[in-house]
């Protein structure tokens, strides 16, 4: 396990990005697997949705560490989850429920700041306590990538250099509180993405979003690790949908 760790580490280069095709069960999972992939990581909401259930933790926990479970067993591997706000709100309970996800194999985690099930964002000192929690919990050996959603409080058309000192002051607080890794979901704005890697020691995680730099710019910029959240499942039931109105229209 450790090696496969410093394996999953090592892969979160500045320039030669990790590119994380975003999975939701052992299917999708061993799909990836087979194109190609160096790493499996989940999508919280394609993998609530494909149960049934709304993202935002609605997806009961025991249900989401066994998917964790059969995912983790299924490929040959690093496996990291998105674990959203990690199902509780203390420091304490974060720890037991993150090492309980590491007990299912997954070697990291995704770990956001928001409020689930509330308003905004946890003040930078109480999520910084919240991950120092879970780095206690689970020690050295588990990429805890702390994701902020500084971005997704307002339009990205209004994403400025303000809301990016906001967000290295949060990077700089979580590395220091143990974490491995820098989500910023949200970003867009190339200028604003370059500031951001540059102004934080942390491996930088983004999502290309439609309309945004591709991959290749986003490299340049510094980018260590770029994931697709729900886009690949969102365009696979496209696909589906598609295909079966082909079906349904043979007359």
């Amino acid at each position: 396990m450790i090696n496969t760790f410093r394996t999953f580490k090592s892969l979160h280069v500045p320039g030669d990005p990790l590119i994380l095709y975003n999975a939701w069960d052992v299917g999708s999972a061993l799909a990836v697997a087979d194109a190609g992939a160096k790493a499996i990581a989940t999508g919280s909401l394609s993998v609530a949705a494909a149960q049934g259930y709304d993202d935002g933790e609605a997806m009961p926990l025991d249900l989401a560490l066994a998917s964790a479970t059969r995912i983790a067993g299924a490929v040959m591997l690093p496996v990291t989850i998105d674990f959203e706000g990690g199902y509780a709100v203390d420091a304490e309970a974060v720890g037991e429920n993150i090492a309980r996800l590491a007990a299912t194999g997954a070697i990291g985690c995704n770990f956001e700041d928001q409020v689930v099930g509330g308003e905004g964002l946890y003040p930078v000192k109480t999520q910084a306590a919240r991950i120092a929690g879970a780095r206690a919990a689970v020690g050295d050996n588990f990429f805890i990538n702390a994701r902020t959603d500084v971005f997704l409080q307002a339009p990205r058309e209004t994403h400025d250099e303000t809301m990016v000192e906001a967000a290295i002051t949060r990077a700089q607080a979580y590395e220091a509180a143990g974490a491995s890794g820098m989500f910023a979901a949200g970003l867009a704005d190339l200028a604003l993405v370059e500031m951001l890697c540059s102004g934080t020691d942390l491996p930088v995680n983004l999502i290309p979003l439609p309309g945004g730099p591709g991959v290749a710019a986003l490299a340049a910029a510094g980018v260590a690790r770029i994931s697709y959240g729900p886009r690949p499942y969102r365009a696979m039931l496209k696909q589906v949908e598609e295909a079966a109105q082909v079906a349904f229209a043979w007359r």
